[in-house]
């Protein structure tokens, strides 16, 4: 489970190397379909909420996260939030990403996770600039816990 909050608003202005955009929605990107997105939520929403379907195996390395929406290759996965515009039929365009990282989960918290069946990323979604947060996203910027 994702639980963000500090949603940077429906717009924002520009900026260095930033053009500036408005009706701003964030969802989570399917793997291998950029504009299938789970929960597309308001950028001015007070909170967004993200349940996904996962499934762990045990590694001689700790364990592999799998699932429609977990991306990348064992040892490195990691979750996109995708962040776009909206136009006025629905379409999302999107301009930037934020990558949840998989491997800023302490081993103790993956282990008690997967004994729990469920961790739950706590974070907010605005960058130091009042942008919506983009790049690799790893503790402290996010907190995991089972």
């Amino acid at each position: 489970m994702i639980e963000a909050t500090d949603l940077p608003g429906s717009s924002c202005p520009p900026g260095n190397n930033f053009p500036g955009y408005d009706n701003i929605h964030v969802g989570v990107q399917r793997r291998g379909a950029p504009g299938d997105l789970l929960g597309l939520c308001r950028g001015g929403a007070t909170s967004a909420r993200w349940v996904l379907d996962c499934k762990t195996k045990p590694t001689p390395t700790g364990l592999d996260v799998t699932g429609p929406y977990v991306q990348g290759r064992p040892g490195a996965r990691f979750v996109y939030l995708s962040w776009g515009t909206v136009d006025g039929e629905g379409g999302f365009d999107m301009f930037r990403r934020a990558k949840l990282m998989w491997d800023g989960v302490a081993p103790a918290t993956a282990e008690a996770a997967w004994a729990a069946g469920r961790i739950i990323a706590r974070l907010g979604l605005t960058d130091a600039r009042g942008n919506p947060l983009c790049a690799a996203v790893r503790p402290p910027l996010i907190e995991w816990s089972a």
